[in-house]
């Protein structure tokens, strides 16, 4: 099961706060995944499909509770992923356009395009039309991979309508269109928490914070590692370098002619060709400081180029 089955698989389950919560959580859904036919003055249908049982099971004990409407389910199997879809129909019958007026559907003047103030006048009602919004074309990634976070909707003003209802809580949401549709997205993993947590899906919350943390350890442990490798890599190009500046020297002084400073410092370089200035240092007699071998480097390299000219 994908990450976003499981959050709808949760939030479909959550249970509600006050008395307009469904409401509001299924007039998100009829909204976003139902289809409005026009049949004749006053008459319509709605088809509403969906991947997700337990969000099917939702809408139709929804409809039937709050609106004592007729359904008919239809399972359909995709012939491409081989996974079912499920068709709720909803025929023409008294008291639906009524229904769609009430879930913000159908308006004075036709078609509701942006959210119904009163619909998601209180926060948990808010919460509830963002669960369903989730629930009707929400997606959101793996949480061990990159973050993303999307919901679809068909109009521009349902989508502000979403990031208004978002902002309330401090979540910054941005709208981006996508061919006919528009797409409110969240990018921060931070973010995607604090949606998971407001809609009430504590579990999936709670499996993405422990996947941040993991990948927060594991990219931590790279980046010392990477740099560890790399800090090795130049200490390993450095000690060639001295050790070819060394010979040089040698090859025009000799090592008797040398400072008795630099002829410990060429005896622990060949000794030892792998190790830091700060090993090296350590293992002198007495014991060096850093800054002084490094002092003792610059003191050959710049007896090597004068013997190169």
């Amino acid at each position: 099961m994908s990450f976003t089955a499981e959050v709808k698989d949760e939030l479909a389950r959550v249970p509600p706060v006050c008395s307009h919560c469904e409401k509001a959580t299924l007039a998100a859904l009829v909204r976003i995944e139902g289809t409005l036919f026009f049949s004749g003055q006053g008459t319509y249908r709605i088809e509403i499909a969906t991947d997700a049982p337990s969000v099917a099971r939702l809408i139709i004990k929804l409809l039937h509770e709050l609106y004592h409407l007729k359904t008919e389910l239809t399972v359909r199997r995709s012939v491409l992923h081989k996974t079912p879809n499920y068709l709720i129909e909803v025929p023409a019958q008294p008291h639906l356009a009524d229904a769609l007026r009430d879930m913000g559907v159908l308006s004075g003047e036709g078609l509701e395009l942006g959210i119904k103030d009163e619909l998601v006048a209180k926060e948990c009602c808010t919460a509830a039309y963002l669960r369903g919004a989730f629930l009707g074309s929400g997606f959101v990634s793996d949480p061990r991979g990159d973050f993303h976070f999307e919901i679809t909707v068909e109009n521009e003003d349902l989508a502000e309508g979403l990031v208004e209802l978002l902002e309330r809580k401090d979540i910054n949401a941005r709208v981006m269109q996508r061919r006919s549709s528009y797409m409110v997205y969240l990018k921060s993993g931070a973010a995607i928490l604090e949606f998971l947590a407001f809609t009430g899906a504590h579990q999936s919350a709670l499996s993405m914070e422990n996947a941040r943390v993991i990948k927060s350890v594991r990219n931590d442990v790279n980046r010392m590692t990477n740099a560890e490798i790399a800090n090795q890599a130049k200490a390993a190009n450095a000690s060639v370098d001295q050790i070819y500046a060394i010979r040089t020297v040698l090859e025009a002084h000799g090592m008797d002619n040398l400072p008795p400073a630099l002829q410990e410092f060429i005896r622990l370089r060949v000794t030892y060709p792998d190790a830091t200035l700060k090993e090296l240092g350590e293992r002198a007699t007495p014991p060096l400081s850093k800054s002084a071998v490094y002092h003792r480097v610059r003191r050959i390299e710049q007896m090597a180029r004068e013997v190169r000219g």
